[in-house]
């Protein structure tokens, strides 16, 4: 595994869309798909791609993430305090180590593990115990981290309609019934959703992001989207990756990505149901990665064969590569 943390600003613009499925439910609303009220456009927080992320580099690539769920013996939910504690557990002589010893031991422990902190940072809660005039004594405390790798919250590049379904499920409602339950949910029939996002490379200092770890983040972009299998989230396809690469001693970006893209369709915007139905215009973007292009190194990108794009992604002068991940 590289140990150089990385030299290099990344810029990111994610494209991904959903078919009769809850890209992301609100709890607080009947967990329906976002909706933003003024624009009609559907929202997807960025939590939800971390966790798109992470999952996929847990279950596929086989590495170790802090933020994950973990079952204890007696079937409760492992709290942040406990998960840290998992990476202490091999220090010896712990108690006799200060305070300061400590974290500084579990942070490098923690960093050295888990690639999820390395991306995304994390504020990680402790409670640690230390020796106090020959007694023992709990302090509790924490460590925080930027994450060099930040998303903005994703949104769909069209106006969305949402759909209720009801339907009857397998089991009667109760012993002895006859009457099966009933499934109720809330869906879009299609949502194109952009998402914009930055990796960091002053604040990959502080948590050692390396390029490796960059990817391992395209993977997860891509082929996480890709393996979503849960019922809400089946159906999901990566359509559009976009990794802008700029040079050395470059610590600025173009920022905003999504919004130089549009969809260009005969139909309504919620009358879509697939990349059939519209082309997708990058003038702009192509025109404000040309405006930038002394400060860009190259452009790594990776289509879906479904998507079509208004003029091939080619500037004269950047050299645009397709993304192998």
């Amino acid at each position: 595994m590289s140990t150089q943390t990385i030299a290099k600003r990344r810029e990111y613009l994610f494209l991904y869309d959903v078919s009769f499925a809850n890209p992301n439910g609100d709890p607080n609303d009947e967990n329906k798909p976002r909706i933003d009220e003024e624009t009609g456009k559907n929202i997807v927080t960025d939590v939800r791609l971390k966790r798109t992320i992470r999952d996929y580099l847990k279950d596929y690539e086989g590495l170790e993430i802090f933020v994950r769920e973990i079952e204890e013996d007696d079937g409760s939910i492992q709290d942040a305090k406990a998960r840290a504690r998992d990476f202490l557990k091999n220090t010896e002589n712990l108690e006799d180590k200060s305070l300061k010893e400590q974290k500084q031991i579990l942070a490098d422990n923690i960093l050295k593990q888990c690639i999820d902190v390395r991306l995304f940072g994390a504020t990680i809660p402790i409670d640690l115990t230390i020796k106090d005039k020959d007694k023992k004594k709990n302090v509790t405390s924490s460590i925080t981290y930027t994450g060099p790798v930040q998303f903005e919250m994703g949104q769909s590049l069209h106006r969305v309609k949402l759909e209720y379904i009801k339907g009857t499920g397998a089991f009667a409602s109760e012993k002895g019934k006859e009457q099966k339950t009933f499934r109720e949910e809330w869906v879009l029939p299609y949502s194109l959703i952009a998402f914009h996002g930055v990796a960091n490379e002053n604040a990959a200092k502080d948590t050692g992001l390396t390029d490796e770890d960059l990817e391992y983040l395209k993977k997860g972009i891509w082929y996480g989207t890709k393996n979503l299998i849960t019922r809400s989230k089946a159906g999901q396809i990566p359509r559009l990756l976009i990794e802008i690469v700029y040079r050395d001693g470059v610590h600025s970006h173009i920022g905003e990505l999504h919004r130089f893209i549009k969809l260009e369709t005969e139909k309504a915007d919620e009358e879509i149901r697939s990349p059939e139905d519209y082309v997708l215009n990058v003038d702009k973007l192509l025109e404000a990665i040309e405006e930038e292009k002394e400060k860009i190194e190259k452009v790594l990108f990776r289509k879906d064969k479904n998507l079509k794009l208004n003029k091939d992604l080619v500037i004269e002068g950047i050299e645009f590569v397709e993304m192998e991940i």
